[in-house]
């Protein structure tokens, strides 16, 4: 749940993307999946606005990608 919160905020506040990615990573080693990341930043669309959930959705997508890097 402290990661949901985590990212969230970071997504809201739409100028923090490196401590966004790393909350990302974090979320997905406690447990999160993909599409959980993802419903947190479709909420966040609503609540701080559409560029900032975009943003938050290009990040997760570079941290997505790192992670099948990582498992390949």
């Amino acid at each position: 749940a402290r990661e949901i919160a985590t990212i969230a905020m970071l997504a809201a506040l739409g100028n923090a993307t490196p401590q966004l990615k790393v909350h990302i990573h974090a979320a997905l080693n406690v447990g999160l999946s993909r599409a959980q990341i993802v419903e947190v930043f479709i909420q966040v669309s609503v609540y701080a606005g559409f560029p900032a959930a975009l943003n938050a959705l290009m990040a997760a997508k570079d941290v997505f990608a790192e992670h099948e890097d990582k498992a390949a």
